[in-house]
């Protein structure tokens, strides 16, 4: 989705965004009170004088464009966020000060409300805790991407309220990974990493009905490995997924490229960040010896995997191909991020520990789009849809399919 459509140039008629208001749907915002609910959960740290600051901003500046938008036009603008998890109660850890004087610096005259988590009716989706949210404001917008995958009382519950909207970043967050559901330039080629295979085998499905090749990289390839009947020793297994990833290899045929070599660790090795970590590393094939584990994608399935991803016209990735935080086994993310940002096609990062990568390397500029939230771009991608979504399509102010 252009920037113009945005603006009310043209409205989509095809995908998630259908039906979705966007911020031209509000009525007119000059003098009104607006809460926006943003994700600004954001990595925290210790500037040079031992205070609390934020490390990393992106988040922040995602959302400006949607802050201007609406004091430009004379909004009195509020915005709310999480920050952490604090489970219900005020904890100092998660106070988001250091997240509202960096805000008061990219976008001053904004106000920012306390941790919506300090209260336990946010996850809970609490009537009661809804209505407190929104007294005394006149619109809703959500601009929370990362966040609407949840049925949180602050993501679902303004709309049924207020006139409601969806911010700019969340509109083009939704219009781009919404592309990927309705007409992909091909060969379209997902790449999909992390540790945990239960949490994706879901979205593995969705896209092997849509992908013209699906690699399947990080801890989470060990149970599709056992699957095929191979050794995998004391790495990352799923033993309850395993006939599930058979299942889907089956179904696959030779669409699912999965990695033949590994670099390991020996047994009583341990992690840590950057060259921390001890124990013995080799490499390794397909079989890992009993007690190693396999923390990283070797460099033959890097190559392989990288040539498949260059080649490709549209690019999905989402999730590490291994322990990238310990220098040792870092070298497989790396080449994947290379290979994205080298891809001539149109590339997609989905949010999280692949952010993080190509942060760290200086790829994310030449990268096509980089999302803001990981879980939620796998879960649009899975079902097509986002519990933040279905709440602003039923605000008394959204336009029906047919507008």
């Amino acid at each position: 989705m252009t920037e113009g459509s945005l603006s009310g140039e043209s409205r989509p008629d095809r995908g998630p965004l259908v039906g979705l208001p966007l911020l031209e749907d509000l009525p007119a915002v000059d003098g009104r009170r607006v809460l926006v609910r943003v994700d600004f959960n954001v990595p925290l740290g210790h500037g040079a004088k031992g205070e609390v600051v934020v490390e990393d901003d992106f988040r922040i500046r995602a959302a400006l464009p949607t802050l201007s938008w609406l004091t430009d036009r004379g909004a009195e603008v509020t915005v709310c966020a999480h920050l952490g998890r604090p489970k219900g109660t005020v904890d100092a850890r998660f106070d988001v000060a250091p997240v509202r004087a960096r805000l008061a610096e990219l976008a001053p005259g904004v106000a920012m409300l306390d941790n919506l988590r300090f209260d336990p009716g946010e996850e809970a989706n609490d009537c009661g805790f809804v209505a407190r949210l929104v007294q005394g404001f006149d619109a809703y917008v959500n601009d929370a991407f990362g966040a609407s995958h949840r049925s949180h009382a602050s993501i679902v519950g303004p709309p049924a309220r207020l006139p409601s909207a969806a911010g700019m970043l969340l509109a083009r967050e939704v219009g781009t990974l919404g592309g990927l559901l309705v007409d992909p330039d091909r060969p379209f080629v997902a790449v999909v990493g992390g540790a945990k295979v239960g949490e994706k085998l879901g979205v593995l499905r969705a896209l092997l009905g849509r992908v013209d090749r699906l690699i399947v990289g990080g801890g989470m390839a060990f149970t599709f490995l056992a699957a095929r009947g191979h050794h995998v020793g004391a790495s990352l297994l799923d033993a309850g997924r395993i006939d599930g990833c058979a299942t889907l290899l089956e179904e696959a045929g030779d669409r699912i490229m999965l990695p033949t070599d590994f670099v390991a660790l020996g047994p009583g090795g341990t992690l840590g960040e950057g060259d921390s970590g001890r124990g013995e590393v080799r490499m390794a094939g397909a079989d890992l010896p009993r007690g190693w584990r396999g923390l990283d994608i070797g460099p033959e399935s890097a190559g392989e995997f990288a040539e498949v991803v260059v080649k490709a016209r549209t690019v999905f990735w989402n999730g590490p191909m291994g322990v990238f935080e310990d220098e040792r086994f870092a070298a497989g993310t790396r080449t994947m991020a290379m290979a994205v940002a080298d891809s001539k096609g149109f590339s997609i990062v989905g949010g999280g520990d692949s952010v993080s990568a190509l942060d760290h390397l200086g790829l994310a500029p030449r990268v096509s789009f980089v999302s803001t939230g990981g879980g939620a771009s796998l879960e649009l991608l899975e079902h097509g849809d986002l519990p933040g979504l279905e709440a602003l399509r039923d605000a008394s102010n959204a336009p029906s399919a047919g507008d």
